[in-house]
């Protein structure tokens, strides 16, 4: 029988044949994430067109079994922890520890009705096991649902662990979020999120660059960029670190063709430029 084998480029959701916790070797986080997905229908309210996610589907998450979901997370921390998961896996040496549990998934994971209590159940074993606080505890979201008060709820708990929300900003215009993220959120509703999101728990900005629109096109997007987050600035958003990334993987969305990566010396060129700002920046090639 083959060996399974973990890469930076394989966030298979089944892997570990779980049904909501699954590992992946994260290019960001520079060893093992252990992904826990809420979306197991594969159901999202965006849809950007670099999603790797097959059959992507409009809604949220579907009813949590939270009973499994904690069975699910003590098989598989005690595995790492004390079994021989990194063998089976065949993970290099040096990238043979946690560096986070990440709340991630096939969709939007702040969708899901309990989403405080998932955080909460997550955080505890978290600690339980010893993983936490010296790893980091992620929620990785589109901030579209910051304003609703379970997800408030949520990322209070979130803080109280220590964690953190990589909110996404592909776009800093109303034209630009629909053709990336296929979504009508406004300008003043994206700043709203951003601005709760960064009261409640330390918060990053994460952003995919990729060669998707014209040349005008992402000329104007990185000048509005720019400006949005110099507007932040002065205005004491608590954001001060933001995550650059391009496409790793090939999405699944109909647009695939048309996406390219980004190279190193543009994502290198608007790097330079936050850093003038005054963020603290970290690029992922």
């Amino acid at each position: 029988m083959m060996q399974k084998k973990l890469s930076t480029t394989d966030h298979s959701r089944d892997i570990a044949g779980l049904k909501y916790v699954y590992p992946v070797l994260s290019r960001r986080a520079g060893g093992l994430s252990i992904g826990i997905n809420f979306n197991t229908n594969n159901a999202c309210n965006w849809r950007c067109v670099y999603c790797q996610v097959p059959d992507l589907v409009r809604g949220a998450a579907p009813v949590m079994d939270f009973q499994l979901l904690e069975d699910e997370l003590r098989f598989f921390l005690d595995n790492v922890l004390n079994g021989n998961f990194f063998d089976q896996f065949n993970v290099p040496e040096q990238q043979r520890v946690i560096k986070d549990i990440a709340i991630s998934g096939n969709g939007e994971p702040t969708s899901l009705k309990g989403f405080a209590r998932a955080v909460q159940l997550v955080g505890q074993l978290g600690k339980e096991f010893k993983v936490l606080p010296s790893s980091h505890f992620v929620l990785i979201s589109n901030g579209s649902l910051m304003h609703q008060a379970e997800v408030q709820q949520g990322l209070k708990i979130l803080n109280d662990y220590q964690g953190q929300v990589w909110f996404k900003l592909d776009s800093a215009t109303e034209s630009g979020r629909q053709k990336i993220n296929d979504t009508r959120q406004s300008n003043k509703k994206t700043l709203e999120n951003l601005n709760l999101s960064a009261d409640l728990c330390e918060t990053r900005i994460q952003t995919c660059v990729l060669d998707f629109l014209s040349d005008a096109e992402r000329a104007s997007e990185k000048t509005a960029y720019l400006e949005l987050l110099r507007e932040m600035q002065q205005n004491a958003v608590k954001v001060r670190k933001i995550m650059l990334y391009t496409v790793a993987r090939h999405s699944l969305q109909p647009e695939a063709e048309r996406i390219r990566k980004t190279g190193a010396e543009e994502m290198d060129l608007l790097a330079s430029l936050l850093l003038e700002i005054g963020y603290h920046v970290e690029c992922s090639y």
